[in-house]
This record gives C-alpha cells, sequence and structure tokens, in this order.
C-alpha cells in the first residue's frame, strides 16, 4: 500500500493490529486516529511540526526530580481535571453497582496532582506544625476522614503540602526553606479526625521559566493559582482521593490557571482573636481557623459470578 494522505491512517492502524494487549491497542489506536485527525484538520508546515517536536522536546529536558513540565502541561491544558472528572464518573457508578443502597453524602471532588507532589511527606504528629520558617499569621486547620455514609475512617493517612505564605514550595525555594516545608503525612485518630498548625498559603503563578510558561505567555494566559492546600487520603477499602481546600478571598479563585477549582472545596479561612481558642491550639492569636471534611467512597465490591 503507498502511504499517501488518504491512506494514511489506515495504514498506520493496521501496523498496531496484532498489539497482543487489548487495552493498549485501543489506547494506541485512538491515539493515531485523533492524531491524524487534528494533523489534517490544522495542516501544519513542516517547520511548524518540528517546532512541536522541539516544544515537547524541551517539556522533557525541563521535567527532572523536583519539578514536572509534563504534568504542568497536562494540567493547564485542562487534561488532568478532564481525567479526573472522568474518573470520579467512572468509581461513582463502580460504588453504585456494589452499594448497600444507601443514600450517600456527596463524595469529595478529586483534584489534579501537581507538579510539586515530588518530595515525600514527612510523618507528623496531630496537631504538628508543618510551617517550619515561621509565618507571620498561624493558621489551624481540622478535618475528618468520613464514609459516604458519614461513618469515621480511623486509621486513614491524609499527605497535605502547600507553598509558603510568599507563594514557593520547599523545592523552589531551597534558600529560604528546609525541605520538607509544608508537608506532612498525618494518620487520623479512632474519631476520623486530623489537624496540624501551618500558615495560609499564597496565590502564586506557576512556574513559568520552561516551556508551558512560555506557551502561556504566546496564547496571553495568567499563570496564577488561588491559595490552597493539597490533601491525597488513603484510607483502607477505598478509593485514594486527591484533592484541594481553597481559601475563599484569594485572588484567581474564579480563572484557576489549571482549572481546578470546585465551589465545595472552597472555605473560608475565618480570624479568631479568642486566645482561649489560641491557647488550645497552641498558637498565638490572631490566628486563621478552616475545616476540612474529607468524604471518601468505599472500593467497589466484586459483583456475583
Amino acid at each position: 500500500m503507498n502511504f499517501t494522505e488518504e491512506t494514511a491512517t489506515d495504514a498506520v492502524l493496521a501496523s498496531f493490529a496484532g498489539t497482543p494487549d487489548p487495552r493498549l491497542r485501543q489506547v494506541v489506536s485512538a491515539f493515531v486516529r485523533h492524531l491524524h485527525a487534528f494533523v489534517r484538520e490544522v495542516e501544519p508546515t513542516i517547520t511548524e511540526w518540528e517546532e512541536a517536536v522541539q516544544f515537547l522536546t524541551a517539556v522533557g529536558q525541563r521535567s527532572d526530580e523536583t519539578r514536572q513540565e509534563f504534568v504542568l502541561l497536562s494540567d493547564v491544558l485542562g487534561v488532568s481535571m478532564l481525567v479526573e472528572a472522568i474518573n470520579a464518573r467512572l468509581h461513582t457508578g463502580e460504588a453504585a453497582t456494589g452499594s448497600d443502597h444507601r443514600t450517600p453524602l456527596d463524595v469529595t471532588a478529586s483534584t489534579v496532582l501537581g507538579p510539586f507532589h515530588v518530595v515525600e511527606s514527612p510523618h507528623r504528629a496531630l496537631g504538628d506544625n508543618i510551617d517550619l520558617v515561621g509565618g507571620h499569621q498561624p493558621c489551624v486547620i481540622t478535618g475528618e476522614v468520613v464514609d459516604p455514609d458519614g461513618s469515621p475512617l480511623a486509621g486513614a493517612t491524609v499527605d497535605v503540602w502547600q507553598c509558603d505564605e510568599d507563594g514557593f514550595y520547599d523545592v523552589q525555594a531551597p534558600d529560604t526553606q528546609p525541605l520538607g516545608n509544608g508537608r506532612g503525612l498525618f494518620t487520623t485518630d479512632d474519631e476520623g479526625r486530623f489537624w496540624f498548625r501551618t500558615v495560609v498559603p499564597r496565590y502564586y503563578p506557576i512556574p513559568t521559566d520552561g516551556p508551558v510558561g512560555k506557551l502561556l505567555l504566546a496564547t496571553e494566559r495568567h499563570p496564577y493559582r488561588p491559595a490552597h492546600i493539597h490533601f491525597i487520603v488513603d484510607a483502607p477499602g477505598h478509593v485514594p482521593l486527591t484533592t484541594h481546600l481553597f481559601v475563599a478571598d484569594s485572588p484567581y479563585i474564579d480563572s484557576d490557571a489549571v482549572f481546578a477549582v470546585n465551589d465545595a472545596l472552597v472555605r473560608e479561612f475565618v480570624e479568631v482573636d479568642d486566645p482561649e481558642k489560641a491557647a488550645g491550639y497552641g498558637v498565638t492569636v490572631p490566628f486563621r481557623y478552616a475545616e476540612a471534611r474529607l468524604v471518601v467512597r468505599p472500593l467497589p465490591k466484586a459483583l456475583p459470578v
């Protein structure tokens, strides 16, 4: 078969037809079809295609052990959140299929992992302070991990990471932050509760010194994310949850560069002036306070054979 514009897609699909793994065959075939359709629609010049290859090469070269530029690219294109949304729908259907016909609480919305979950969070005791550099105003976060029926989940791990009050993660500012600043791995108590001390994170720009930043600049998109705290919840017998807690009064709450804001994840970080409450949490007044109820769905039950 001559390889022409008309026969190109069929020729490439035929080359993958013998792929033994059916899922791999499905994915590769769909990728070829859609990529070829894209090329036919855009009709890139050879120079433009070379530039596209150079851009993807630069994305890979910019990635290292403390930064994932491909994750960043996926985020700003909305692909990361689309994958999260699709998987949330799939898991919801699976959970419903194997459920006990309960009326569930709304499961906490999942969000992007982001490019800075690249350092293992240190194990910390409940109530520990993850602000290792001494921010200006302390913040207390209390929360609980529960089932969709509201049952507390003891022994769940809650992985937390955030930027500092100036908008930088530890890996971005090694000269001013020790590794592990703003990070902690907590375990819920017998009532599914957890709490920790920190500072209110600041809004910040995603890294703009690489190829993804150049893409945003060329398309006149701003690079900012609203202030937030990341969480990964892992409870035995439940689907792991990756999510955020967003600061309600943060700039860019309505235009997150990676499309991760969900109204249900926005919280008021209330300023508290009560000295007695401050003493109970081991902080000074005034401090900021927010709550995080994290609802995780059970793993689907096996269907009868």
